[in-house]
């Protein structure tokens, strides 16, 4: 699944790419076994190289800057987080026909959980809390913008075409209102915040239950922390948002924000991803769907 064209601009990227370029710039790590991981990630391509390391490649060219963006400020982030964070170990340059830099990661235990598949949910819910609380909680002063922590009218054109786009498979009326709905939210008045800012279950890592791992900071930046909610409707089930709810804090203006990012956010992936992407279209219906089934 991973391999499939997802971006008319992507690039072609396999194994024997991947070994040139790590033969050629990582020589003390040539010969490792490598293959390419199953992921729903849109942005890049994942190998692991032997049982320790992980090669991360931008699949086309929009998800280039997100490289050294996520190399500059995980270096001052991951290690003030109480989960564990990607941690770069070589940075690649272009080369053996593949255009932009690349990275490679220490390899970090766990699996992508699934919604409606979660073993301890309200376990779960807590240490997602616990999460978002501490990314919230560090200095932004000189922290980038997120790119997701502005007001959800800047979505507002790209989610209402989306809608249309889904004529016939949704319930646009329906869809339409609660989009409106939120759009109604008063904005965030407080100072701006870190956020996450992609904080989905195919960047999430988990062992028996428990959170283990959050990935892929190429959205991390400040501003309204409220888009970090969108995890009580794309991973968690409705018993142990409240769970969540509570713990972070949020209040009736945040949550409702929080549920728009949520449901703009799989608006838009769902008609895009919906043939080259399956694992991710499935989650965009199931936030739908539960969000759907809040509003009665």
């Amino acid at each position: 699944m991973s391999a499939l064209r997802m971006h008319a601009d992507e690039v072609d990227v396999d194994v024997s790419l991947v070994g040139r370029l790590v033969a050629g710039q990582f020589p003390r790590w040539a010969g490792l076994p490598l293959e390419r991981l199953r992921s729903s990630g849109t942005e890049n391509a994942m190998f692991r190289l032997g049982t320790d390391l992980v090669v991360r490649l931008p699949r086309h060219p929009g998800a280039v800057e997100s490289i050294a963006h996520e190399r500059r400020w995980l270096s001052r982030l991951g290690p003030r987080l109480p989960y564990a964070a990607p941690e770069p170990l070589g940075r690649g340059e272009p080369g053996a026909g593949f255009p932009w830099p690349w990275s490679v990661y220490r390899w970090l235990e766990g699996r992508n959980p699934v919604a409606g598949a979660v073993d301890e949910p309200e376990l779960l819910a807590g240490d997602l809390a616990e999460y978002v609380t501490a990314l919230r909680g560090l200095d932004p002063s000189d922290g980038p913008p997120c790119s997701r922590g502005v007001p959800l009218a800047a979505r507002d054109a790209a989610t209402r075409e989306a809608i249309a786009r889904l004529a016939g498979r949704v319930d646009t009326g329906a869809l339409t209102a609660l989009w409106e709905e939120a759009l109604r939210a008063p904005g965030h008045t407080g100072p701006p915040r870190w956020a996450h800012g992609d904080l989905s279950p195919g960047n999430v890592l988990v062992r028996g239950g428990r959170l283990a791992a959050v990935i892929d900071f190429g959205c991390v930046g400040v501003g309204d922390p409220a888009v970090d909610l969108i995890v009580a409707w794309n991973l968690l089930p409705a018993g142990a948002r409240g769970v969540f709810r509570d713990a972070v804090g949020a209040d009736d203006a945040q949550w409702a924000r929080g549920r728009g990012w949520a449901l703009s956010i799989s608006l838009i992936q769902l008609p895009y991803y919906w043939d080259t992407n399956p694992p991710l279209a499935e989650n965009s219906r199931h936030v739908i769907g539960e969000i759907l089934a809040e509003a009665g």
